[in-house]
C-alpha cells in the first residue's frame, strides 16, 4: 500500500490559477481535492499502461504524525477502481 501526502497543494494550484485565483483558495477551491484529483487521473493512466489493477481513494482525514504515525479518521471523497 501507498501513502501519498502532497504537500505543497495550495502552490500548485497557486501556479495553476494564477495570483486573482489565488483568493479563491479555501474558500471556492479546495486546493487538496483539486490536486489529488489530477494526480488520481495521472496515476490511473500509468497504471493502465503498465497493467496494474487497483483501488485509487482520495480521502479527507489522514495526517502525518512525525515519520512514523499515521492518524485515520478517514471521509473517502472520491474512488476510483482501475480494472484491465
Amino acid at each position: 500500500m501507498l501513502v501519498i501526502e502532497v504537500t505543497n497543494a495550495r502552490e500548485v494550484v497557486r501556479q495553476r490559477i494564477g495570483k486573482l485565483g489565488s483568493r479563491l483558495i479555501g474558500k471556492v477551491v479546495d486546493a487538496e481535492a483539486q490536486v489529488e484529483k489530477a494526480l488520481m487521473q495521472e496515476m490511473e493512466n500509468a497504471f493502465r499502461e503498465f497493467g496494474i489493477e487497483a483501488r485509487i481513494y482520495s480521502v479527507d482525514g489522514p495526517a502525518m504524525v512525525g515519520r512514523s504515525h499515521l492518524e485515520l479518521p478517514i471521509q473517502v471523497r472520491e474512488e476510483r477502481v482501475v480494472e484491465l
